[in-house]
């Protein structure tokens, strides 16, 4: 008959090595997020340059756009919300009205070439609490007969918000199509108008 097993003293002696675990690695990373304009997507590739800052209302659009990633960027996508802890944070503050500006790196990965043409020239020409219409746009990229085509450049952007699109109205004024829908543009709009009257009411010098 075999000895009793000091069970106790062997699981003492039991002292395995841990390590933390192996995640997979990809090429993009994304997160969803429900912000106070919406449901966004947040997707970054590998190096941290934010390729996607979208609305996805349902899981369908999510599907949608991450289809699109995995086509125009890389097959090798995951749901990995560190990776995209600046942006997040970026955003968060931004809608909050903490901030005006973004500092993260984007890369249009997801632009057509027109839209690749239009999206900086918006960015650099419509400044925070600005605001343009879509012919006057069109002229300042030097394509006063494009302001359809501007429309809809600006309504497929895949980088909502980080890229201004918002900020772009009719002819009137009036706010017309917006991917977040229009309640989000006019907030947009307003948390933009609200920071701008701050920023000129502070005293000079």
């Amino acid at each position: 008959m075999n000895d009793p097993v000091d069970l106790p003293a062997a699981f003492a002696a039991f002292s395995p090595a841990v390590h933390p675990p192996l995640l997979p690695t990809s090429d993009v990373s994304y997160v969803v997020d429900d912000t106070v304009v919406g449901r966004m997507l947040l997707a970054s590739r590998s190096d941290g340059a934010l390729v996607a800052s979208a609305y996805v209302p349902d899981t369908a659009a999510e599907d949608r756009l991450l289809a699109r990633l995995s086509t125009r960027v890389s097959p090798r996508i995951l749901r990995h919300p560190a990776a995209l802890d600046l942006a997040r944070r970026e955003l968060e503050d931004f809608l909050a009205g903490r901030s005006r500006r973004f500092t993260v790196r984007t890369d249009l990965a997801l632009a057509s070439d027109f839209q690749r043409v239009v999206l900086p020239g918006l960015a650099a020409s419509v400044e925070y609490g600005r605001r343009a219409t879509y012919g006057e746009l069109a002229t300042l990229l030097q394509r006063p007969t494009a302001a359809r085509a501007v429309g809809a450049a600006l309504g497929a952007n895949p980088l909502c918000v980080v890229v201004p699109c918002h900020r772009v109205v009719a002819s009137d004024g009036a706010l017309t199509g917006y991917a977040g829908g229009l309640a989000a543009k006019r907030y947009l709009l307003d948390l933009e108008m609200r920071g701008a009257a701050t920023l000129r009411a502070r005293p000079q010098g």
